[in-house]
Order: C-alpha cells, then structure tokens, then sequence
C-alpha cells in the first residue's frame, strides 16, 4: 500500500511543528473522473497516500493525525458505492495496522455502518492499541454536530446518574468544557493544530468543529490522490509562520 517518497525538503530544519494534524481527505472521486477510471480507483489511490501521510508525520516526529475519509452523509450513496468505499477502507487499514507502527483509532458514528465492517475496525484498533507510537485517527461515518451532540447527551447522563459532582454554577446540566471534551471522540489527545483540505474546497463540512475552534487552515488545490509531500511541506512552512495567539 505505501510507496517509497523522496525525503521532504523540511527535514533538517528547525520549524514550529504542529503536535496534531487533521486532513480532509477531498478530491478522490474527482480524481478518478479526470483519470477516466472508476470512483473506486481514486479511493485506492487515496488509501495510498493515507500511508504516505503517516509516514511523512512520523517523521517528523507529529504525534498525532486524524484523517476523514468517509462522513455520515457519504453512507447515502447507493449500497454498491458505499460496500466499495467500505472495502477499500478496512483493507487500506488492516495493511496499516499489520505494519504495527501506528496505533489506529477509527472515531465516528460507528454504528451506523455494516455489522462487518464494525467488526473488522474493532479488531485493527484492538491490535493496534499496545502500539507506543503515533496515534493516527480514522474519521469513519464522521460528522461533527453529531460528535457534540453525542458528548452532550453522555455528559447529561452522567450528571443524571449522579456521577459527576457539581461543580461551578452554571446554566444547565454542563459544568465546564473540558467536561464535555471527556466524552469527544479524540478525548485526552491534543486538539488539532493544523486542518488541510485538498482539492481546493475551502470549507469544514462540519469536520471537528469543538477541537478546530483554534486551529489553523491550509486548502490545498490539488486532489487528495496527487497530494504529495511537497504539498504538506508547503503546508506545514505555512502553519510555521503563523502567530497562533489561540484568543489572547
């Protein structure tokens, strides 16, 4: 799955480099229909760079990347696409976690996809889990709003069950963010502090919207297949010359 790359140009530099970086996986389906080839291929190319992502992080020593590759809303589509889309996605990470370099987390409305394909990501995360490395995020059936709203109705039952003592007075059932940020689906890692988009799309589509509040973007013009590491250099040079003042 993984193909060899040539060094990046920021090796040996001494940049500001970002602990958590989240990509939106975009331009796969676009790719394949410039290529003239079928949707499915442009998805095989882009499990491809998936790998090359990872490494490229790896070394250069990121601690943490989530990737989206599939929203709720693609899981519309007709069940052929959707069934292809599934197959390329957890025999892309299976290949990934039988590497045993990286500890893979699939996050995401879970549920919501075929009784097979849960399976076959419980068990890559399970076999990745003692894995001491970089934690990589697999945005599966992902979608932000129903992140929050699924952290909030965890936190709401645990101060119902009387689990949580009160704590700060405030309206309702919420204590204080970092309460509802337990219940998040990357709960106890860092927020992320750069977002890139390839295929030139400047938007979130609801993409983490509670860890992105800070972040940096970077919209990347080219389809996530052809996304190279030049592309992410460029990316990161960018993020590096920021003044991230978070507010303050």
């Amino acid at each position: 799955m993984s193909e060899q790359k040539p060094l990046g140009r920021l090796q040996g530099q001494s940049l500001d480099m970002p602990e958590h970086v989240a990509v939106i996986l975009d331009g796969n389906r676009r790719w394949a229909q410039r290529h003239g080839l079928p949707a499915v291929e442009g998805y095989r190319r882009g499990a491809v760079q998936v790998s090359n992502l990872w490494d490229w992080c790896e070394e250069l020593g990121i601690g943490y990347v989530t990737v989206w590759v599939l929203s709720l809303d693609n899981l519309r589509r007709s069940d052929e696409a959707v069934r292809a889309l599934l197959e390329v996605i957890t025999t892309g990470l299976r290949e990934l976690a039988d590497q045993r370099r990286w500890r893979i987390r699939p996050i995401g409305v879970l549920e919501a996809l075929p009784d097979r394909t849960q399976d076959l990501l419980s068990g890559i995360e399970a076999d990745t889990a003692d894995i001491q490395g970089m934690v990589a995020n697999v945005a599966i059936a992902y979608d932000g709003r129903q992140e929050i709203a699924q952290a909030a109705r965890a936190l709401m039952n645990e101060h119902s069950s009387g689990a949580v003592s009160p704590g700060r007075a405030v309206p309702g059932p919420i204590v204080d963010e970092s309460e509802l940020a337990r219940h998040l689906y990357t709960a106890g890692q860092p927020d992320p502090d750069l977002v890139i988009r390839t295929s030139g799309e400047q938007r979130l589509s609801g993409f983490m919207p509670w860890q992105t509040a800070y972040a940096e973007y970077h919209f990347a013009p080219v389809c996530w297949p052809d996304f190279s590491r030049g592309d992410f250099d460029d990316a990161l040079s960018v993020y590096a010359k920021r003044q991230r003042r978070s507010g303050l």
